[in-house]
């Protein structure tokens, strides 16, 4: 279940249909997939990709999406460190940066112009689209990340991260995650 939070007011929408007007009204897609496969973690990308195949394809197609692979993050993940930090810069892409989550949690920031800074919680059966060119930044936390999601593009090479260096995300350093 996603949590949207505003931190610099405290407060939190956990209705779906609300979320969900919200970000239809910043033009950020979100959805709400059913997810009733469990996977093990020896479970392959292809398994995964073809568990969702009947939600994925149609999406695909009709987005002019080309291929999908899956992120996978948990704390036996090597460099997980380094691999935080990456996300957490804020950034914006040159494609929309897609994600499914099929099993745990990670939390997405945002920093739109003339807002204050927001986030989403997002977890199992989660899909956001966050469109080309937004500040955002991404983190599965500081300890015992835990992140199965299926990625989606266009290109690969629209994913390359393109760094704002605004440090806005150090304010935000300290916040707690909803539970």
């Amino acid at each position: 279940m996603a949590i949207l939070s505003f931190p610099e007011s405290g407060t939190e929408l956990r209705d779906p249909q609300l979320i969900r007007k919200f970000f239809n009204e910043r033009k950020i897609y979100f959805d709400q997939w059913s997810c009733d496969v469990v996977f093990e973690d020896t479970a392959t990308q292809e398994d995964i990709l073809k568990a969702y195949s009947k939600d994925l394809d149609p999406f695909m197609s009709s987005g002019g999406y080309q291929t999908a692979d899956v992120i996978s993050i948990n704390k036996l993940t090597e460099n997980y460190e380094a691999i935080r930090a990456k996300f957490l810069a804020e950034h914006t892409h040159s494609e929309d940066e897609i994600r499914f989550f099929v099993d745990g949690q990670g939390l997405f920031w945002f920093n739109m112009e003339n807002e204050p800074v927001f986030n989403l919680l997002c977890q199992r059966g989660d899909l956001i689209s966050v469109p080309a060119g937004t500040k955002h930044w991404f983190d599965a936390g500081a300890s015992d990340p835990f992140v199965k999601a299926i990625r989606i593009f266009i290109d690969m090479s629209g994913w390359v991260p393109h760094y704002t260096e605004s440090g806005v995300e150090q304010k935000f350093a300290d916040f707690v995650t909803p539970e």
